[in-house]
């Protein structure tokens, strides 16, 4: 591992350690920036709410996905906007002094993004930053973890040839990491692992699922594969890893071993 990625990680790791920090203050992402959206259409304002947020020029191209679903327990649509800001990316590293080492990196940075829209309030909140590669966009998925009578939602991301997923659940109209664990790491490479993320059908120690980390096997890679973009397919093995259970008071999950 060189040094400069050496560096990234530990910025990305800071980040993270912050993310965390902030989440357990159980403070309302609402309680400092609010911008109300009542009477407008979600999909015509998100676009607006975002540049202004992250200050995007209107000569900026960006790509952003609004995905709508229940995520709280008002019955009212919420939903989770991911923006990818990779023409930006490009365009900072091309005025760097050296733009092929940040190609090898995969261009990690501050480029995508995450703002939660929560439909009882009518608000979208402030950018929720996601430290990863920019060529490969947020990838949002919602499963029932908490609570049988709405989602809560995960974000997968990539930092060169490994993969993450966060997991969040709403907590006090904020989005609240509570997991998060590798899809793979070192694809390509002789010390490459893979993970299937399960979930129990109840929970042993609350109304949360437990989350079942299997080993996985990555099928195989095309010889001409791009390792800091190519997603691979991961088939589940028997071998259980680690089981995590969730703890109310904790506000997070943990494993036995």
């Amino acid at each position: 591992m060189t040094g400069l990625t050496q560096l990234y990680l530990f910025a990305f790791a800071a980040f993270m350690l912050h993310s965390c920090s902030d989440s357990d203050k159980e403070k309302s992402v609402f309680s400092t920036k609010k911008k109300i959206v009542k009477g407008k259409d979600l999909d015509t304002y998100a676009k607006k709410h975002i540049k202004l947020q992250l200050r995007i020029p209107n000569s900026e191209k960006f790509t952003y996905q609004i995905y709508k679903e229940h995520l709280d327990s008002d019955g009212k649509m919420d939903a989770i906007i991911s923006v990818n800001r990779s023409e930006y990316a490009l365009m900072e590293a091309k005025k760097s002094p050296n733009p092929a080492k940040l190609a090898e990196l995969g261009f990690m940075g501050n480029y995508n993004y995450l703002f939660y829209y929560d439909g009882g309030l009518d608000l979208i909140s402030p950018p929720l930053t996601i430290p990863s590669s920019p060529l490969v966009p947020l990838k949002v998925e919602f499963k029932s973890i908490s609570s049988p009578d709405f989602k809560d939602f995960s974000v997968d991301f990539r930092i060169r040839n490994a993969s993450y997923k966060d997991i969040y659940t709403i907590s006090n109209h904020s989005p609240l990491r509570i997991f998060q664990w590798k899809n793979f790491d070192g694809l390509g490479n002789k010390s490459e692992v893979a993970y299937s993320i399960q979930f129990s059908v109840i929970g042993q120690y609350s109304n949360f699922r437990d989350i079942l980390i299997y080993e996985g096997n990555i099928k195989s890679i095309p010889s001409n594969a791009d390792l800091n973009t190519y997603e691979p397919e991961i088939e589940a093995t028997k071998n259980l890893v680690h089981t995590f259970f969730y703890l109310d008071k904790e506000g997070k999950y943990f494993t036995k071993k």
